[in-house]
């Protein structure tokens, strides 16, 4: 990487770095995002922005300017982490990564979608599985691993259901649950704060 490039990568000023969400950015380690050129190779390599109205660039952009709307923006989590924007851009900026940091970030501020919530939520007090594979809907998928010469079930938390409680442990170790906890208490707090600003508008 030339030097001239260097040194705008890790320059101090920058429109919209002041804001919580492109400080964020910074702190992670992502700034390395300044360095895009705007070609749109992420865009147009896509496949989940074929199909719908996901745009990583724009997503991007709109994160490092500060704009924290885009926490809230469904389309964040449309991008499927295939990695294809982050090898072919021809600044080696780690796309995905910052995609994923966003929906960290987006999941902290408390704009997290409720299938993910709940998903996580059977993760950590539940199963330690996301797509369990031990109820009586599944015995069909058991069966055609035992076709195949495989154990019905495999190697993880459902072979060893004592291996759960490990995996709840070292989640509540790095602050799984607080941060499920906060996610929660914030998104309700923002619906309840909605749903009074449309009372008061209906004049309720």
């Amino acid at each position: 990487m030339s030097e001239n490039i260097e040194k705008y990568i890790k320059r101090k000023v920058y429109n919209g770095t002041s804001s919580k969400i492109a400080q964020k950015f910074v702190d992670a380690g992502l700034e390395k995002l300044r360095s895009c050129i705007n070609c749109g190779t992420c865009t147009a390599s896509c496949p989940s922005g074929r199909r719908t109205a996901f745009r990583t660039r724009s997503a991007l952009r709109r994160a490092l300017a500060g704009d924290e709307s885009v926490l809230s923006d469904i389309d964040i989590w449309l991008c499927s982490t295939c990695y294809y924007c982050y090898e072919r851009c021809p600044r080696d900026i780690p796309v995905t990564d910052m995609i994923i940091k966003l929906r960290n970030i987006a999941v902290e501020e408390g704009y997290i979608l409720d299938n993910h919530f709940t998903l996580a939520k059977d993760i950590f007090y539940k199963t330690g599985h996301g797509v369990p594979a031990n109820g009586e809907n599944n015995k069909k998928w058991r069966d055609l691993r035992e076709s195949y010469g495989l154990p019905a079930l495999p190697p993880t938390v459902h072979s060893y259901p004592e291996a759960v409680k490990e995996c709840q442990f070292l989640m509540d170790e790095v602050g799984f649950k607080a941060l499920l906890d906060n996610a929660k208490k914030l998104k309700d707090e923002r619906m309840l704060a909605e749903e009074k600003k449309e009372n008061e508008k209906d004049g309720k």
